[in-house]
């Protein structure tokens, strides 16, 4: 695939359709493989909505806010760039649920580099900020820039440790948002120095739910993540486990059996992850991957059917379709193939079906090309 920058036009076309109600990323992209474009597939929303049972269609979000939002980001001093456009981060890219824009403050060339996620906890001991700045400093003179998330704790020692080779900071909220606030001399200096990185539309306010999208993205921009302490429960091993789901390495340092903080990394090691000792031991492993070209996005979901959404050749699937696929779902995430195996009907019928329900909000999508009912 060749990127190119999108026209203002449809750069504000991604916008607004990245941020219309029940459209998450991976519908984002299937709807731009049914219509060909953003505009084309605003369009289109309305009556796809309603022939998936939403009375009032859907409406897309509007222009004149869109429009305000691309002004703010761009006083801010930031850069809204789309998953096709060539400055994207190239591994962030590979993911199906790749949010379609991020906005990016700071060093915009630092997004192409290799890339190590380094989390852990908020509540760090000196044992462990020591170890996150060491380990960091030590990566990032090897050639790597280091990616967390600005949070207080072993997230701030990693940032600090590689403000002068490179580092990278990942926000839950919006791209002017600093949380939290102790740490808006960092924020400032990475502005300065690195790149600061958001999905959430400016202005957004953090939640505790905008967390684990955010976490996806620190995993998704880099080769590999070290945890360096985590309790059981925690963002961090939520992080790691997204990295294992997205092919990433997973590398965590041990600690004490009597300290919570090291439950989590225990675990992780228990379970595969890679025994941090050293800085070496993590240099030692990213040098020897070899993950697959980091210039394209990846294929649809739905390997082996590059044809499903072709417009032209997909017929107007009926009620009695839209009803018997209603009865094959559940609340429990499952397979789309299954269920196209299930119905028994064309799968391009099928794919437009699910579509519709998920505009209307009936249904929603889950990563690993599954849905379920809402």
């Amino acid at each position: 695939m060749t990127r190119h920058p999108l026209s203002a036009k449809e750069k504000l076309a991604w916008l607004r359709l990245s941020r219309t109600e029940n459209i998450g990323p991976i519908t984002f992209y299937k709807l731009l493989e049914r219509f060909g474009s953003a505009e084309s597939t605003l369009k289109a929303l309305p009556d796809l909505a309603k022939r998936g049972g939403r009375l009032d269609g859907l409406k897309a979000f509007a222009a004149d806010l869109a429009e305000k939002e691309l002004e703010q980001i761009t006083k801010h001093g930031a850069r809204l760039i789309a998953r096709d456009e060539p400055e994207y981060p190239p591994l962030l890219a590979q993911l199906e649920d790749a949010p379609p824009l991020v906005a990016v403050l700071g060093q915009t060339a630092l997004l192409s580099k290799l890339s190590l996620g380094v989390v852990g906890a908020r509540n760090a001991s000196l044992t462990g900020r020591k170890i996150a700045e060491d380990f960091s400093r030590k990566v990032a003179a090897a050639g790597y820039i280091i990616v967390s998330g600005l949070a207080r704790g072993i997230d701030t020692s990693a940032h600090t440790a590689a403000l002068d080779t490179g580092t990278i900071a990942v926000v839950a909220g919006g791209i002017d948002v600093i949380y939290p606030k102790e740490n808006e001399a960092l924020y400032r200096q990475i502005a300065e120095q690195g790149a600061i990185i958001a999905e959430s539309p400016f202005g957004t306010e953090p939640l505790a739910r905008h967390f684990p999208r955010r976490n996806r993205l620190i995993s998704g921009l880099s080769l590999g993540v070290l945890v360096v302490e985590a309790a059981i429960k925690s963002g961090s091993l939520i992080t790691a486990r997204m990295a294992a789901e997205q092919n990433r390495e997973v590398f965590a340092v041990p600690g004490s059996p009597l300290d919570p903080r090291a439950e989590g990394t225990n675990k992780l090691i228990q379970e595969g992850a890679h025994l941090a000792l050293s800085a070496d031991d993590i240099i030692r492993e990213l040098k020897s991957l070899r993950l697959r070209p980091m210039n394209d996005p990846p294929g649809a979901p739905w390997q082996g059917a590059p044809d499903l959404f072709d417009p032209t050749a997909a017929k107007e699937p009926n009620e009695s379709l839209r009803a018997k696929i209603l009865e094959i779902l559940s609340h429990t995430p499952v397979q789309i193939d299954e269920v196209i195996r299930a119905s028994g009907a064309p799968v391009s019928e099928v794919l437009i079906v699910i579509l519709e329900l998920e505009l209307a909000g009936r249904i929603e999508r889950q990563p690993g090309n599954k849905v379920n009912l809402i």
